[in-house]
């Protein structure tokens, strides 16, 4: 391995190995030569040309770094699940640390910038340790750098309710107190701590997506968020918080309930409100209410997003929530929210992006899965295409009419490169670009057709194009462990990509397009399947929809069109009466 622009060095003996790849260690000589420049050890001679000292400078800076990688690798333990870290890295790091200015504080302060970066600009903690989770400090290896700095009052908001995560999470004081309510039946009564449970229900993305809305719900009215895993959700994600797990204990009182959770259920709160329940000082409230605030809920369910109900929720210690809807937009609505919105997101189409990086960190096995996959696929593209096919029709497909779409899609707007049906050989020019495209679909149907369509001809551009697909499972399967581990892999690995197309309503898609920071092409739901025209738009942000919003003013008690209400709260591109935050509303 040479750094760039540096002469060959003297190599030493030794060998170290990885990923199956032999590269040589590295040795000083005492004379080296640099960019043509023979660097001589005489002090004298150094000291004579200031130029060639800053030079020598910036060299000696950077060198401990590439000799603390290389021996972090050479000692590393063999059995660690995806730390993939193969010679194209190394290289990779070389050129980054050779290409910083020749003086030696530009190198010092662009190195701290490259050792920021994994905790992607303070979003994350660092009181991790990192072989618990190593994606957490990893990912930023494998996505590209986002353009969406996090605010510095969002990162002091997160540090503060980790803080509150420690001091009121499983098993401390507050939470064994606050928990006595619950054994006892007692009526709610001023607690140190409040906490919101989060139910497991739906598929994987839908539960990404409400997990993230109840912690965004949680840091908006100071609650601790406490998740009840369910029984396929283990192993899928890291612990966010640093030192409290954000799991429900087993033992919690209420865990045998939450079988029987639904809109009639006695503590539910729109049964409250169907009982006449008035918000008054002198109500006597039960130690917890459940929201069912799922895609059937009603007109009284959908009372907890009016400001008024707050005002109530805010005195009952244990809320538990079972939802299947992304419900940020419509926290947006809300008077008594909107100022602390607007200092934690100023760019209005960021909350997931933000918030998802943070909270979500596939667990060491599923990291294994994605970093065997992008390492063997995906690391040496050009340009990274994901494709993401989900159709609602009956049986798995694949549908003619769908791959039309796909096509239509991809090809009209230049997301996918042109082929030459006339000629079977186009001259490969050099600047040519190595074009991958990850395609993700229950069928394999889309992927064979996609791949012998640039098998059997040529692009028009000689672009050399690969086409791969992870997995075929045929049918969801929404409990099954192994299922959502490669669920939760290739909504990643989707994430990593370039440029994204994705499926109306998917709520799939939406996760991948959020954590990679990227507005997709969305494929128009089809009506009685016909390929639809135009077959696609370009998203308006990188913000989920919100499928099931009330239309409903809480000040006036009269339907509203919430979609036109404010600025930065629009319809959805792929469902008509969904709701989604945007920044620039003037480009919709």
């Amino acid at each position: 391995m040479l750094m760039k622009g540096v002469a060959p060095l003297a190599r030493a003996n030794s060998m170290i190995t990885i990923g199956g790849n032999e590269m040589h260690s590295l040795a000083w000589t005492p004379s080296t030569t640099m960019k043509g420049i023979s660097v001589s050890t005489n002090p004298q001679s150094l000291m004579s040309t200031p130029k060639m000292l800053k030079v020598l400078v910036a060299s000696l800076v950077a060198f401990p770094l590439l000799v603390t990688l290389t021996l972090v690798l050479q000692n590393r333990p063999a059995n660690r699940i995806g730390e993939v870290f193969e010679a194209s890295d190394l290289e990779n790091a070389a050129h980054n640390v050779t290409s910083l200015h020749a003086g030696s504080e530009d190198v010092s302060s662009q190195l701290t910038d490259m050792r920021k970066d994994k905790l992607l600009g303070g979003l994350l903690a660092s009181r991790f340790d990192e072989g618990s989770c190593l994606s957490r400090y990893q990912s930023s290896l494998f996505r590209r750098p986002s353009l969406h700095k996090p605010p510095s009052y969002l990162l002091s908001r997160l540090r503060s309710y980790e803080d509150l995560h420690k001091r009121c999470g499983p098993y401390t004081k507050s939470y064994n107190r606050t928990q006595k309510l619950l054994k006892s039946h007692l009526s709610a009564s001023s607690t140190k701590c409040k906490y919101v449970v989060w139910i497991s229900y739906s598929g994987l993305g839908n539960r990404v997506l409400t997990l993230t809305s109840t912690f965004l719900y949680a840091l908006l009215t100071n609650r601790v968020l406490l998740v009840d895993q369910g029984k396929d959700m283990a192993n899928l994600f890291c612990e966010p918080f640093p030192e409290k797990s954000w799991v429900l204990p087993v033992d919690f009182p209420l865990k045998e309930t939450f079988k029987i959770l639904s809109q009639n259920f006695p503590h539910s709160y729109g049964n409250m409100l169907k009982k006449n329940v008035s918000n008054t000082s002198t109500v006597s409230l039960p130690s917890y209410l459940y929201l069912h605030l799922a895609h059937d809920y009603d007109d009284h369910d959908k009372l907890f997003l009016c400001d008024q109900d707050q005002t109530l929720l805010s005195r009952v210690p244990w809320l538990i929530t079972k939802s299947d809807l992304y419900f940020v937009p419509s926290l947006f609505l809300m008077p008594s929210f909107e100022q602390e919105l607007s200092k934690l997101f100023p760019q209005k189409d960021t909350v997931f992006h933000h918030l998802g990086r943070y909270l979500f960190h596939p667990s060491n096995h599923v990291w294994g899965l994605i970093t065997r996959y992008y390492q063997a696929y995906l690391a040496k593209a050009d340009e990274r295409i994901g494709i993401q096919i989900r159709n609602f029709d009956t049986g798995p497909g694949p549908f003619q009419y769908v791959m039309d779409q796909v096509l239509a899609c991809t090809l009209k707007y230049k997301v996918l490169p042109q082929v030459d049906r006339k000629r079977t050989i186009v001259t490969q020019s050099e600047k040519a670009n190595l074009k991958a495209i990850l395609i993700t679909s229950l069928s394999s149907g889309y992927f064979e057709n996609v791949r012998n369509m640039y098998w059997e001809h040529p692009t028009v551009n000689g672009d050399v194009v690969k086409v791969f697909q992870p997995s075929e499972e045929q049918f969801q399967h929404t409990e099954n462990r192994l299922h959502n581990s490669k669920a939760w892999a290739e909504m990643y690995l989707l994430s990593l990509t370039d440029v994204l197309v994705t499926s109306a309503w998917s709520t799939f898609g939406y996760v991948a397009q959020g954590l990679g920071g990227l507005k997709p092409w969305i494929l128009y739901k089809s009506d009685n399947q016909t390929t639809p025209n135009p077959p696609c738009r370009q998203a308006m942000s990188m913000e989920p929809c919100f499928h099931g919003p009330p239309f409903y003013d809480c000040k006036t008690k009269k339907g509203i069109d919430n979609g036109a209400f404010v600025p930065h709260v629009r319809h959805c591109e792929d469902m008509s009466w969904g709701l989604k935050l945007v920044d620039n509303p003037d480009e919709s």
